[in-house]
């Protein structure tokens, strides 16, 4: 097909992401320089930002075969962007704490940034597929980054072995991702969503070829949300990697592979329905309990909230299951207010973590009586946790009721039993570490004064995280009609 002015407005901000990907390379190319890298990257993900308002004034529109460019992928890949966003000033405080040219980290700190906007690269392709080629460039794209950013600290022995760890079972879900692709491509004839749908529906019957090749996809992409039973990467990888990717992993990567999760659902009604539905219901129910249960034994932050996205991603699949009426929209809910909470309580383990004295400082009893030395950090720790734990007039909170009126409304009553005993569950571990943070310990001296200006562009980035958890909580209009005058337009 022939590319015109509009298709390359339409794919803009992924356009502007790889000219920042370019601009950034050159630049580390010509001279090293720890700030000058960060401002760059900085700015090239805040014009793409920005570019999504052109794109969106020409979508929807098809870009080849493999993309499509609606409001429905602007929607995604402006949460993709923000939380990278998030994730490179997260980074920027967490490699700087040497001196910003001094030689304290023993490596190479710009290509952080270089990985972390190639992933999120590919999660703009990733939630804008419309074809399973499409999806798997994306999806590949994302990961393989993603390697390099998890073993990033390799002097580490922790962060090394998460590398390898993801890298191995990474792709093995792949490789059950690439072979259901190919079954259902020798039934249908064709790998468009679309078509996909259309051609499964004609045929009535689905056959053998189909349920193998669905359930086969269904467990690469579970492995990438880390479902159960393909979560034991989970919190391993999110101990030993490094604060700010834990963060991307916890929040960019899995949007990304959920809006494309939803979109596939949503485009090949053949596929929805039936034993999968059946099967679906039960990953939900056991990532809900097992997620929580596991989640009560934790003794390390990162873990926690590892186990703690297994529930979450959980509590998405009801409203996936549902797939009618508000179901789009509560996903999106979720999704923004999943994102929010979880790049605030990251924020926190990053701003108090270090690479150049061993391990992160995610261990419970270091953040007993936080509140005396970092008050700052810990009220914005006890809002996340608030929020995670869906607490009234918290952002958590208007997304957990969205999934449960979703729920109700489909009567999935089995599902939201679980949802709820998942909750109160929650509830517990979430509390534990808020009570931490407040616990007296002789001899502290309060004190609150961030090093150095990365650290203090970290805190106030995370300030803003906890203003905005604080006002969707309170009133989430704007977002619900952003997600019903646009993201729902494509579907």
């Amino acid at each position: 097909m022939e590319l015109t002015t509009q298709h390359l407005i339409a794919l803009l901000p992924l356009l502007v992401t790889c000219a920042t990907i370019v601009v950034v390379m050159l630049a580390i190319a010509w001279r090293r320089h720890h700030s000058q890298t960060f401002v760059l990257s900085v700015v090239g993900l805040n014009l793409a930002l920005l570019s999504i308002i052109p794109a969106l004034k020409v979508a929807p529109l098809a870009v080849t075969g493999l993309l499509q460019i609606d409001s429905y992928a602007c929607f995604y890949i402006g949460l993709i962007l923000a939380a990278t966003l998030a994730c490179v000033t997260l980074a920027h405080a967490y490699l700087g704490g040497e001196g910003d040219s001094g030689p304290g980290f023993p490596g190479n700190r710009e290509e952080f940034y270089l990985l972390i906007l190639l992933a999120a690269a590919g999660g703009i392709v990733l939630v804008s597929a419309q074809h399973l080629a499409g999806l798997f460039i994306g999806l590949e794209l994302l990961s393989v980054p993603v390697y390099g950013l998890v073993a990033y600290a390799f002097f580490n022995k922790r962060s090394l072995e998460a590398g390898i760890k993801y890298m191995v079972l990474s792709a093995a879900g792949s490789a059950f991702l690439l072979f259901g692709m190919a079954l259902l491509y020798a039934d249908a004839g064709t790998l468009s969503f679309a078509g996909l749908g259309s051609k499964l529906s004609a045929s009535g019957q689905l056959s053998q070829l189909v349920h193998l090749g669905v359930g086969m996809m269904l467990v690469g992409l579970a492995f990438k949300l880390s479902m159960v039973p393909f979560h034991l990467w989970t919190p391993d990888v999110y101990e030993g990697a490094p604060a700010p990717v834990a963060a991307f992993l916890a929040t960019a990567s899995k949007v990304a592979v959920f809006a494309v999760l939803l979109r596939l659902y949503q485009l090949s009604p053949a596929l929805a329905g039936g034993w999968l539905s059946d099967l679906l219901s039960l990953i939900a129910i056991a990532s809900i309990l097992i997620g929580n249960l596991l989640a009560l034994t934790q003794t390390n932050i990162k873990r926690l909230l590892g186990y703690s996205s297994i529930a979450h991603f959980g509590y998405l699949l009801v409203a996936l299951i549902a797939s009618n009426g508000m179901a789009v929209e509560a996903i999106g809910v979720y999704l923004t207010t999943y994102v929010l909470t979880s790049l605030g309580a990251f924020g926190v383990v990053t701003l108090m973590s270090t690479p150049f004295h061993g391990r992160d400082c995610d261990a419970l009893y270091e953040y007993r009586g936080l509140f005396w030395r970092r008050p700052t950090l810990t009220a914005v720790m006890t809002l996340m946790m608030l929020s995670l734990a869906g607490i009234p007039l918290t952002a958590g909170f208007i997304g957990k009721f969205y999934i449960i009126a979703v729920g109700v409304e489909a009567h999935l009553w089995w599902l939201l039993g679980s949802l709820i005993i998942g909750s109160a569950i929650g509830v517990f571990y979430y509390l534990r570490v808020m009570v931490t943070l407040f616990l007296v310990t002789p001899g502290l001296h309060r004190h609150d004064a961030p090093e150095n200006w990365g650290q203090r562009a970290g805190g106030i980035m995370l300030m803003a995280i906890a203003a905005l958890t604080l006002l969707l909580g309170v009133y989430p209009q704007p977002l619900l009609e952003l997600l019903q005058h646009t993201a729902l337009t494509a579907l």
